[in-house]
């Protein structure tokens, strides 16, 4: 009811709304002394036919004419009264039926239901409303994000300039408020000094006049911002960005990690303090054919195999399990165990053929620099001969022609890296590929969500888009977000304990079985502990660390917390 109310306040105090009920007003004036005048010639006519009515009867005779129910009651005997019903017959079809309904949908009902829709619509953020997350624009990485921060449950609102689209993302159970972005009030009314964050992934001018603004009001509130282009980063910095995140790079960066090929070293993807996570590829090295037990990390170098990726495919490590050449073994431990790792390892080399990089953008030209800094010779397939330097790494041509990727080396290549940004054409050049080189490890991009299970089917081994890889980057931002982004679909990230589970031991508790999450460690004051018993109870003051899909850790957080 007191919804009810808030509407019909909102409704009365529009300009607009008085303007309509004004002549609706004046409408439904016309239609009264319509029906008095008509009323007034019924009486005439009829005393000229002899017979009597009373006023009451000349109303109830019009109004049933007009509204063309026509009972038959009350008739007239002569043509000219009958003419006179004709006439009282066709204003009431106009009016009543034609004028009058479109009139009241014009000016009450439409306005009306505009109305209720922007009283949807939040203009300001509730009362009491702090250590919130403030989004400015809405895109596949905010999308991703607002996932993210409702899995945690940490309260966001998205500012939405125009009020059509705040209505129908509101309708889609976003948080949204209306507000233009340059306007420092809106902010005020955002509550901007007590947000946790403000994250903006617009264009580089708007996440630029947005970081100007949001500074003007708050000096203490981070800004974490992307920029398309490099030269924006130091910009935004300039304008009042805590963060600006190249998200394209760090995509660049994260496919190349996952190459198979080049030497046996292990690669650094993320870590928690004093723990590692890595990954590192297996082919060319004596661990191939063998059980992990036989391979003994763990007992010989204190390493934990947290998992196994095999042809885009994610498993729990087991002792029992036998390496193949094409897996790649997710590794848990300290930088000096990884060290003696690599000086294990790190000598043996499965091919020093060029991996081929299939498109020159931004994000190809990223696995490029990453490749090069490991000293990994590369070719890149560019299809525009206008972002082609004249150097060896890069052949111009399309790569759906066997005669392109023939040249650049697809028949030797340990990895084929896919960086086109349309899903579609990622789906035809994976197809391709694998038919090309049934056993060649293929990376790839992917821009929505609903095409990684496409590309898998298609043959890749590796999906990872850019919406996760950013949203992920900015929630790491958070002081009560942690996690690492493995590949898409599968994060790492630290939680406290719970308390459901403190005390408990990881094989009571059945945390892999129950929610298909594995643990990868536990830091208890300030020391990583990555050799874990499953018969040891999980002590309280302490954060455990998790791998998992997204739905697993949603399962782990419904389960335990």
């Amino acid at each position: 009811m007191k919804n009810l109310f808030q509407q019909i306040a909102h409704f009365l105090k529009q300009d607009t709304t008085r303007r309509n009920l004004v002549a609706l007003g004046q409408l439904f004036l016309a239609l009264v002394v319509i029906v008095a005048i008509y009323s007034l010639i019924f009486h005439v006519l009829m005393d000229r036919e002899g017979q009597d009515y009373s006023w009451f009867t000349g109303v109830y005779w019009t109004l049933t004419v007009m509204s063309t129910l026509g009972f038959g009651d009350i008739t007239f005997s002569t043509d000219l009264g009958r003419a006179f019903s004709m006439i009282v017959l066709m204003t009431g079809t106009v009016y009543l039926l034609i004028l009058l309904p479109f009139s009241f949908i014009r000016f009450f009902y439409a306005p009306w239901m505009e109305a209720q829709a922007e009283a949807r619509a939040l203009r300001k953020v509730p009362e009491g409303t702090e250590g919130h997350v403030l989004l400015t624009h809405y895109d596949p990485v905010s999308a991703t994000l607002i996932r993210e921060l409702g899995e945690y449950r940490i309260p966001y609102y998205l500012i939405v300039p125009e009020l059509a689209d705040a209505i129908r993302m509101h309708d889609k159970g976003i948080r949204v408020v209306v507000g233009n972005l340059d306007d420092p009030r809106v902010y005020r009314r955002m509550k901007v000094d007590r947000a946790t964050m403000v994250a903006t992934t617009a264009s580089d001018p708007v996440n630029t006049h947005v970081a100007f603004t949001v500074r003007e009001l708050t000096e203490s509130v981070p800004i974490v911002a992307t920029a398309d282009d490099p030269a924006s980063a130091d910009i935004l910095e300039l304008a009042g960005c805590s963060r600006v995140l190249q998200v394209a790079d760090l995509l660049g960066q994260a496919l190349a990690r996952r190459m198979q090929g080049g030497d046996g070293r292990s690669h650094v993807i993320g870590g928690y303090g004093e723990l590692q996570l890595a990954e590192t590829t297996v082919a060319g090295t004596p661990m191939v054919g063998k059980s992990l037990e036989e391979i003994g990390l763990r007992r010989n170098l204190g390493l934990n195999v947290v998992g196994i990726w095999e042809r885009g495919l994610f498993e729990t490590a087991r002792p029992e399990t036998v390496v193949t050449a094409g897996m790649v073994l997710v590794l848990a431990g300290t930088r000096e165990q990884l060290d003696r790792f690599d000086e294990q390892y790190g000598t043996y080399r499965a091919s020093d053929a060029p991996t081929v990089i299939i498109g020159g953008g931004r994000v190809g030209r990223a696995v490029a620099r990453t490749l090069e800094e490991r000293g990994l010779r590369y070719r890149i397939v560019e299809q525009d001969p206008e972002v082609v330097p004249d150097t060896e790494e890069f052949v111009v041509g399309n790569a759906a022609e066997l005669e392109v990727l023939k040249a650049a080396g697809i028949d030797d290549a340990p990895t084929a890296i896919i960086t086109t940004h349309d899903d579609d054409i990622n789906v035809y050049l994976t197809i391709y590929c694998r038919r090309l080189r049934p056993d060649i490890q293929i990376i790839s991009r992917v821009a929505l969500g609903r095409s990684i299970s496409a590309l898998h089917r298609a043959g890749a081994d590796f999906v990872m888009s850019y919406a996760s890889l950013g949203a992920n980057a900015i929630f790491k931002f958070l002081e009560r977000g942690d996690s690492l982004i493995v590949t898409e679909g599968l994060d790492v990230v630290k939680l406290k304990m719970p308390a459901s589970l403190a005390g408990r031991t990881m094989a009571e508790a059945g945390i892999r079985r129950r929610t298909g999450c594995t643990v990868v460690a536990l830091e208890v004051g300030g020391k990583t502990e990555v050799i874990l018993d499953p018969n040891e109870p999980l002590p309280e003051n302490a954060e455990i660390i998790l791998i998992g899909g997204a739905e697993g850790q949603s399962r782990f957080l419904k389960t335990f917390t």
